[in-house]
């Protein structure tokens, strides 16, 4: 192993992130992310005979390694995925694109949004959430969605002409039923922003929301509508994963990396 590499690999930590390998004259060759960035870039430069040849034509050119740490796995897959997208290193062929990775898309560009899974990003006014690194993540969010906010199922287009019949959902309490003409754009709306704060992972302001919606609801003397806003504020307090919205604007952005140790901050343009 090379004495350079050798110096870099100390400075690596136990955290999960991204890694941004260099040749000599600074161009990127590879970016890639780690649930622990040391375990993982280590292994590129330990020796093994089932060491792929393309992976070892690579890192025989890397001459630095740069890194960036995340507080979880899932905020890694994000961040790597944009820098792949922007920067198009050599070596990157997955994270070309996100076709493997699902997506969560809100209908916002529609009267009555409505959530469903896609694989690519389009600039059509929706908004878009992920990527996701599961299938099952995907759906215990959906599913977590469903049991707390009463966004509608099905997948027809509203245009407010064609008035059906409310689903089961809405005999459950699941749904307010858009379809039948019974909410108005705006009540259906609050639910769709309550949503969106739940799936930027703005928790606490979303608990605020809800709280003051009990609380209007009991000063009303409607206690059944207050205890439902009471079951939604327990059931978002149990979620301790977040995701973090991404831009679907599809323009370049400038990002900035910090690091603050002790009395001495370090920021970078990335």
């Amino acid at each position: 192993m090379k004495a350079d590499i050798t110096k870099i690999l100390t400075t690596i930590p136990e955290l999960s992130g991204i890694y941004i390998m260099k040749d000599s004259r600074g161009e990127i060759l590879y970016i890639g992310k780690a649930k622990s960035l040391k375990t993982r870039v280590r292994s590129y430069f330990q020796k093994s005979r089932h060491m792929p040849a393309r992976t070892k034509i690579f890192t025989d050119k890397v001459k630095d390694i740069k890194f960036l740490t995340t507080k979880t796995e899932a905020e890694a897959l994000i961040l790597e995925s944009n820098f792949i997208k922007k920067h198009q290193p050599r070596y990157n062929v997955l994270l070309k694109d996100d076709k493997h990775f699902p997506y969560l898309r809100l209908t916002t560009q529609e009267r009555f949004p409505r959530l469903e899974v896609v694989r690519r990003i389009k600039k059509d006014s929706a908004t878009y959430f992920g990527p996701y690194t599961m299938v099952k993540e995907i759906r215990e969010t959906i599913r977590l969605i469903y049991k707390i906010f009463p966004l509608r199922q099905s997948k027809d287009r509203l245009d407010g002409t064609a008035i059906r019949r409310p689903c089961l959902n809405y005999q459950m309490g699941r749904c307010l039923a858009p379809c039948a003409g019974y909410p108005s754009e705006m009540e259906y709306n609050q639910i769709v922003q309550d949503v969106v704060l739940f799936l930027k992972g703005k928790n606490n302001e979303l608990v605020k929301s809800l709280e003051k919606k009990m609380r209007e609801a009991s000063k009303k003397l409607n206690y059944e509508e207050a205890g439902v806003y009471r079951d939604k504020i327990l059931a978002v307090k149990i979620v301790l994963d977040k995701q973090k919205i991404i831009s679907t604007s599809l323009k370049d952005q400038d990002i900035l990396g910090y690091c603050r140790e002790h009395n001495q901050t370090i920021v970078q343009v990335l």
